[in-house]
């Protein structure tokens, strides 16, 4: 879906976002082994199907070893500010894309979704966004077009680091998931082990 003013879609860029410090978890919830693989290279390979280029957000710390997988590393320039922060850096590496942005904590994100998502991608809104666990827009698993750049910006500079808050605030397209569970967010050990026993064979 297009105004009439636009000429082109812009190319889709995809984004892993694996820079937290996964305090509550107490490991790097990007290593986490739900497929055989660490989640971020999960993710990334997910994205391939996509996105034009694939990068995995983390922190300066962690580029060496992203790089040595052989993935593409995106370190954070935004620092402490969450994934808001991880979203604005990907804006600063190519202002001009859009950005399909998942995030490594998100076990049960799947090619439907993704597919669905893509395919309904509107590019004449900031974002095209599905909706949450808590019926709120998930700012995780969404297209972030270039026209949300200087809204992102605008709210970081003001504080507010939100970007589900930045969803709620303005026009988007807004999808509802096939399954809810789909978008459920592993945190915490207790979580991961929720989730694992009703979706996956024990370790």
């Amino acid at each position: 879906m297009l105004s009439k003013n636009m000429s082109r879609v812009p190319e889709l860029y995809g984004l892993v976002l694996a820079g937290g410090k996964s305090t509550r978890m107490g490991r790097d919830k990007g290593l986490i082994n739900w497929y055989d693989k660490p989640q971020r290279e999960h993710v990334a390979d997910l994205l391939k199907s996509y996105c034009q280029q694939i990068f995995i957000s983390c922190r300066a710390e962690q580029q060496k070893e992203i790089e040595q997988d052989g993935y593409t590393p995106l370190a954070d320039f935004y620092k402490d500010s969450g994934p808001l922060g991880g979203i604005l850096s990907a804006f600063k590496q190519n202002k001009d894309a859009a950005w399909l942005v998942v995030a490594c904590d998100l076990p049960l994100i799947d090619r439907q979704h993704l597919d669905y998502l893509c395919a309904q991608r509107n590019p004449a809104v900031m974002a095209t966004a599905f909706t949450g666990t808590d019926g709120l827009p998930e700012p995780l698993v969404t297209i972030w077009e270039p026209s949300a750049s200087p809204v992102l910006t605008a709210s970081l500079e003001k504080g507010l680091s939100s970007p589900r808050n930045v969803l709620l605030r303005n026009e988007i397209t807004l999808l509802k998931p096939f399954h809810q569970m789909v978008l459920s967010n592993v945190n915490s050990r207790d979580e991961a082990e929720k989730i694992r026993k009703m979706y996956f064979k024990a370790e």
